[in-house]
């Protein structure tokens, strides 16, 4: 069975309806309403995005992390809801601090099942979130007082350094690429530099790698890797689907319904981008 088939069955057996709906956009030119009806049932009466939209935690309470990844699964599908995202960033205005710096999560997760990383660390207003979600509000075309409040402080925060780990970084950079201060060298520069970038292909534990910095070959950032940096993850890419069809995952979630619900999501990715790379 090929890539594409194993992915596809994989996906259709074991995957979220979300995730179904964005398989069948992207790959099957399904209508992207699909998507935000689906995104709908995550969506809290705040306007903000829980119940585990992303699957590390169980707690159904808004938190910055869940509206992160509502606002991935819009782009991802090219879908929009100019009302289902608005009442989002009214959550976050309302949510942030004075700066308009948000948290990935909140103490509320501590009474609900999840990862053991999700912790007091996630609690801490910083560029993760923040840089990201305003980046990701530029890409969905959406203007609001909180995009640039937040963006104001986004700046000034990376005006005195980039973060040092990867995580950080990828929130930095969607927000940097829609700004006059993306500089690729400093950047190439710095990535040695990081926790939990996995530059060598061969390494097989947990990390961001140039893929996820650069998930398309017309990417911002792509011209920070070179041809053969980017083929070699995109060969370990496709050595990594699993003989179930879907990609596997390098950390813990809280529960087996939590792991599946991120393998969904993995091989969504993952298959998104082996297409844009002409891989399948």
């Amino acid at each position: 069975m090929d890539i594409f088939t194993a992915g596809r069955d994989f996906v259709r057996r074991e995957a979220r309806l979300v995730e179904s709906r964005l398989f069948a956009t992207v790959f099957e030119d399904a209508d992207p309403h699909g998507v935000v009806d689906a995104l709908r049932g995550y969506q809290n009466a705040d306007g903000g995005f829980g119940h585990g939209l992303e699957p590390d935690k169980r707690c159904p309470d808004s938190l910055a992390l869940d509206v992160e990844v509502a606002f991935d699964t819009l782009l991802a599908a090219g879908a929009r809801d100019d009302v289902m995202i608005r009442r989002a960033v009214d959550w976050l205005g309302l949510t942030a601090n004075s700066d308009g710096a948000v948290s990935l999560c909140a103490p509320v997760v501590e009474q609900y099942p999840r990862a053991e990383h999700i912790s007091e660390w996630t609690y801490q207003p910083g560029l993760n979130p923040t840089a990201g979600l305003v980046g990701r509000l530029y890409k969905l075309g959406v203007a609001h007082p909180w995009r640039d409040r937040a963006g104001a402080w986004c700046a000034a925060e990376l005006a005195k350094g980039l973060p040092e780990d990867a995580h950080g970084l990828h929130e930095a950079l969607e927000f940097l690429e829609h700004t006059d201060d993306a500089d690729i060298d400093r950047v190439r520069d710095w990535l040695p530099k990081l926790q939990w970038f996995r530059a060598d292909a061969e390494d097989p534990t947990y990390g961001v790698t140039p893929l996820h910095l650069a998930s398309t070959p017309d990417s911002f950032w792509c011209p920070l890797f070179t041809d053969a940096q980017l083929e070699a993850h995109l060969d370990r890419l496709v050595a990594d689907q699993q003989p179930d069809g879907g990609w596997a995952i390098t950390w813990e979630p809280p529960g087996p319904a939590s792991t599946m619900e991120y393998r969904g999501i993995v091989t969504v990715g993952a298959l998104r981008t082996l297409k844009a790379y002409n891989r399948i």
